[in-house]
C-alpha cells in the first residue's frame, strides 16, 4: 500500500472548545475548515491533524507528532497556556517524548527521534 497523505483525526465533544485549544496547541488558526463539524491543521507537506464533533467517540483518540527540538516545542506549548507531562526516553537514548492531553482526554505524544544518539 502507498500512501500520499495521511489525515490523523481526534473526536471532540464540542468543536468550538476543542478549536480553540489546538489552535493554542498548534499556535495557529486551522489551515481548512472543510465543514461545520471539522477544523484541520496542515503539519508536514502530506500530514494533517484534524478534530471532528463526534461526542459519542470523544476523548477516545491517540496521536503521535514527531517535532525537532522538543524541549522548544514542548516550552513554546507551555506559554500558549497547555499543561505538558514531563519530557520522558521511550527508547533510552534514542526516543524521547512529552504528552498532552485535550479537553476531551484526547492524548497527543509530541516525539524527537535523536538519530545521532540512536
Amino acid at each position: 500500500m502507498v500512501v500520499n497523505q495521511i489525515f490523523a483525526g481526534a473526536s471532540v465533544a464540542d468543536l468550538d472548545i476543542a478549536r480553540a485549544w489546538y489552535e493554542r496547541l498548534m499556535g495557529r488558526p486551522p489551515d481548512l475548515t472543510p465543514n461545520e463539524h471539522e477544523a484541520c491543521w496542515q503539519v508536514t507537506d502530506t500530514g494533517w491533524v484534524y478534530i471532528i464533533a463526534d461526542a459519542d467517540r470523544a476523548g477516545c483518540g491517540v496521536l503521535t507528532l514527531l517535532v525537532d527540538d522538543l524541549e522548544a516545542r514542548a516550552a513554546e506549548i507551555a506559554q500558549r497556556g497547555i499543561e505538558t507531562g514531563e519530557i520522558d526516553w521511550v527508547v533510552p537514548g534514542s526516543v524521547r517524548s512529552v504528552w498532552i492531553t485535550d479537553p476531551d482526554g484526547n492524548r497527543i505524544q509530541l516525539g524527537e527521534v535523536r538519530a545521532d544518539d540512536a
